[in-house]
């Protein structure tokens, strides 16, 4: 049968590809960075997941503001990188997994989440970029790719308490699937910044390390965070952390952060990033450290 793994929390910040791409990461900007990394890639090479389920959001790539879907799920055999204004990304073609994103589909419609149904679409910096932090720069990425898309750009945004239990169903859709098939969950975006406006820049360190406190240890407490407070706190995109909740729904009530990492800026953001393992089912042996913000 299916298994969740483990669920990862990372920003998309597409400074970060720019920077991999174009052999720019280098120097002391981005040294505790790429130090900072360095122990998702070690988790990822242990538990050597078979699919990555990757909740993002689509930044005009795929979508427009024509038709606009609260939950989207791509079930096609493979996800080509998105051209976003400067050509696409040199990084590998997504392989997915159409019969776990057909069974993940099913399951969440049936279970009352109107999911969109994307049987061709391609995958930009908000997917990418993880798969970036997570795996490097490798020839072919090393597992298959199931894209979660969700509205976070469009008002009305998802609640918290939606997205969360939006993470609950896909875990009952995953321990269903009856193949052995190990899934990592990935819940991407934020953390706080904002890129228009008066506050443009905005980031707000301490609200963002109490929230993931919160996220970890009592998700009940954070899916009810409402959407003026991340506007307020974390700025008009700040609001992408929601993204992180279907991730953390997917898993056990109790969990380890096996590791914690935050840093600010890079870019006009900061970047974060938790690995989390169910408490009562670990994956891995002992705990990595938690990196101090600075």
């Amino acid at each position: 049968m299916g298994k969740i793994v483990g669920g990862i929390g990372t920003s998309h910040i597409p400074s970060i590809g720019a920077a991999m791409d174009n052999g720019t990461m280098v120097g002391e900007y981005w040294q505790r960075f790429v130090n900072g990394i360095q122990p998702v890639r070690d988790w990822m090479e242990e538990v050597k997941p078979d699919v990555c389920l990757i909740v993002y959001n689509d930044h005009a790539s795929a979508f427009s503001l024509e038709s606009i879907a609260t939950f989207s799920i791509g079930v096609a055999p493979q996800f080509n990188p998105a051209d976003e204004g400067y050509g696409p990304r040199q990084v590998p073609v997504c392989e997915g997994n159409s019969e776990l994103a057909w069974h993940i589909a099913e399951s969440l419609i049936l279970d009352e989440f109107d999911m969109t149904i994307v049987n061709e679409m391609d995958v930009d910096h908000g997917l990418t970029v993880p798969l970036s932090v997570a795996y490097g720069q490798p020839k072919a990425w090393p597992c298959q790719v199931i894209p979660l898309a969700v509205n976070v750009v469009q008002y009305p945004q998802p609640t918290g308490n939606r997205c969360y239990n939006l993470g609950k169903a896909i875990r009952k859709a995953v321990d269903s699937f009856p193949d052995d098939t190990k899934v990592a969950i990935f819940g991407t975006g934020g953390l706080s910044h904002q890129l228009q406006g008066e506050r443009a820049g905005l980031i707000n360190v301490e609200y963002d390390c109490n929230w993931l406190d919160l996220m970890v240890n009592d998700p009940d407490a954070a899916k009810k965070v409402s959407h003026t407070e991340y506007l307020r706190e974390t700025g008009s995109e700040g609001i992408e952390a929601i993204m992180w909740l279907v991730m953390r729904g997917a898993l056990d009530e109790k969990v380890d952060e096996v590791y914690r990492f935050t840093h600010a800026p890079v870019s006009n953001s900061h970047y974060g990033l938790t690995i989390l393992e169910n408490a009562s089912d670990r994956v891995t042996e002992g705990t990595m450290s938690k990196e101090p913000n600075i």
